[in-house]
């Protein structure tokens, strides 16, 4: 079964599969997903997908996408233990969130479609997420400074303090929270 993120937007619901997320990697500082990933998500080969892209190439500068360096893929799989890929002669590339809005142009099928809507959607919870981190990490930094130069008056409060910890840890957990394996299992453990 399909873990899903339901966000309430006004009067609707967006919902986003937690899969999606798991597949978006930082690489490069950037967040992207990797072509083998989108094209099982489109429902098509992986080189259907490459061989698309590389007829319409001027659609997809570098900061849309790029190949991955050997060394980039190695450090990758090193931090997945368990990944989809089958494996292949040639590097993956990595779609940017705008070489995903590009590639909306080029698969035109209603499956490409649905799946564009939701990875987009993806990577507007992952920069919520992100800015929320960064706000509460920048009034931490600022109640710090204030602390500090109240630290001659004996006016510490120290409740404050520890709700301010308590938001920071608590949002750091659910940030690192682990992700579920990918795979199943067949039969009985022996």
């Amino acid at each position: 079964m399909e873990t899903t993120i339901v966000i309430p937007v006004g009067k609707q619901e967006n919902v986003i599969e937690m899969s999606i997320i798991q597949r978006i990697h930082e690489i490069r500082g950037v967040k992207v997903i990797l072509d083998f990933d989108l094209a099982e998500r489109y429902g098509v080969e992986t080189r259907r997908l490459n061989e698309a892209v590389k007829r319409n190439i001027r659609r997809f500068p570098p900061d849309f996408m790029f190949q991955l360096t050997k060394e980039e893929w190695e450090n990758l799989m090193s931090q997945i233990a368990t990944s989809s890929w089958g494996g292949t002669r040639k590097l993956p590339y990595a779609f940017t969130e705008q070489g995903i809005a590009m590639l909306s142009g080029l698969l035109n099928s209603d499956t490409a479609i649905d799946t564009n809507i939701v990875i987009m959607r993806a990577f507007v919870l992952l920069r919520r997420y992100a800015l929320n981190y960064s706000e509460l990490k920048h009034e931490l930094d600022n109640f710090m400074r204030e602390t500090k130069t109240n630290l001659d008056n004996n006016d510490i409060n120290f409740e404050a303090i520890f709700k301010l910890l308590d938001e920071l840890i608590s949002h750091k957990k659910e940030l690192e929270k682990p992700s579920n394996p990918i795979g199943f299992e067949t039969g009985a453990k022996r």
